[in-house]
């Protein structure tokens, strides 16, 4: 089977334990990511099976089209977005859907929380220009900790909170939030006191045609001039622009980012990378030893079972 996996960027696919299941198939991974659907058809031209990894590549119509030996597409975990589910069906591609875990993104977003509030980046680099102690962060003991979205890596997050001895606060669906409650969190009375009281606001939404661009600048500009706001989740759930002006004026004060618009970031001209209030990563996230191995475990384990003429968690079966 004529396979290709998609972005593998820091040429580690091959290293993966998991790897080693697609022995004697005739595998192609591209290391680059190419946003012209053209350019990419042309490098895929004959590939039977696609392997994503994430939402690195868009799968659209313009690019299927170009597709026409095509007949499987196996997700590094969950379907969004970036993937058009009814396109795939018209050209009759099946997509597997992989699994996930929350552990390694709920960690890297409680780095992000503890690396904001410590300043701790800037203090390094202040070190290794030869300055000493150049700055003053907070303790993460006694704030209040905003989680907008209580599922799984919302509910690790406010578990690390109290560990921590933070208040959790939290906003989201009537369920969401109900649920927090029952596991002995506050639910924010209203979407204006859940921005004005946290000390930090952590989104953990899924990206939709509903919660995109659900943050506003008038929710940003109600927090405190020493908030933070960490985004691990996706960029667009904050509107386009808006997290950029409100810090420049000063609410929030502080931001942790994993996640942008237009991915990977290349620019260093971006504005965000130059702000010594913002702390930013290249979206570590998931990009860990244990999560990839069970992301491409699972959608090579899927990829088997497609060659051997048994499709399994096929979101599509229609395709």
């Amino acid at each position: 089977m004529k396979i290709a996996i998609l972005d593998d960027y820091q040429h580690v696919v091959e290293r993966l334990d998991c790897f080693q299941l697609l022995a004697g198939q005739d595998v192609l991974i591209l290391h680059d990511t190419e946003k012209d659907p053209a350019v990419l058809a042309a490098k895929l031209k004959d590939r039977e099976v696609l392997v994503l990894t994430r939402e690195r590549t868009k799968i659209n119509e313009a690019l299927l089209s170009q597709l026409p030996a095509l007949k499987l597409i196996s997700q590094t975990g969950k379907i969004a977005p970036h993937l058009d589910l009814a396109a795939c069906t018209r050209h009759q591609v099946l997509v597997a859907e992989g699994i996930g875990s929350p552990v390694a993104p709920a960690e890297l977003t409680w780095i992000l929380i503890m690396n904001t509030l410590r300043q701790v980046p800037a203090a390094i680099e202040g070190m290794k220009q030869g300055q000493w102690q150049i700055n003053m962060g907070v303790t993460v003991q006694g704030k209040t900790i905003g989680i907008w979205g209580y599922g799984k890596i919302g509910k690790m997050i406010a578990g690390y909170a109290k560990a921590f001895g933070a208040k959790v606060l939290v906003w989201g669906s009537e369920a969401s939030r109900e649920n927090a409650v029952k596991d002995g969190y506050e639910k924010a009375a209203t979407r204006e006191d859940f921005f004005r009281q946290a000390d930090v606001v952590s989104l953990h939404l899924r990206l939709n045609e509903q919660t995109t661009g659900i943050v506003k600048a008038a929710d940003l500009s109600l927090m405190k001039p020493t908030a933070v706001l960490i985004n691990t989740s996706r960029a667009e759930l904050v509107e386009k622009g808006a997290l950029l002006q409100c810090l420049q004026n000063g609410r929030p004060g502080f931001a942790g980012l994993d996640v942008y618009e237009e991915e990977p970031v290349y620019d260093t001209a971006n504005a965000l990378l130059h702000m010594p209030n913002v702390v930013c990563t290249p979206h570590l996230g998931y990009v860990e030893k244990d999560s990839y191995e069970l992301y491409f475990g699972k959608a090579f384990e899927n990829v088997l079972s497609y060659v051997n003429g048994h499709p399994v968690n096929i979101a599509n079966p229609q395709g």
